[in-house]
């Protein structure tokens, strides 16, 4: 198993992983339909939308928890 301490990096990457594939998907399936090539299409896009959104997950999740923090009601 990974270490604890590597949480930040653990979370961003599956993170990344999941919501690239998915978002990928639909936008490809959106803009070219279901075209003969829609896995190579969609494959394309995956692997550029994870290049991006896994710094970037990485950058904003800690502005995240703090905006998390602050909306929610602390339980008594």
């Amino acid at each position: 198993m990974i270490n604890q301490k590597y949480h930040r990096i653990v979370f961003s990457f599956f993170m990344s992983l999941i919501m690239s594939c998915i978002m990928s998907l639909v936008i490809s399936l959106y803009n070219v339909g279901w075209v003969n090539n829609i896995l190579s299409v969609w494959l394309n896009a995956w692997l550029f939308a994870f290049v991006i959104a896994f710094p970037a997950i990485f950058l904003v999740s800690p502005i995240v928890h703090r905006l998390v923090d602050l909306v929610l009601k602390e339980t008594e």
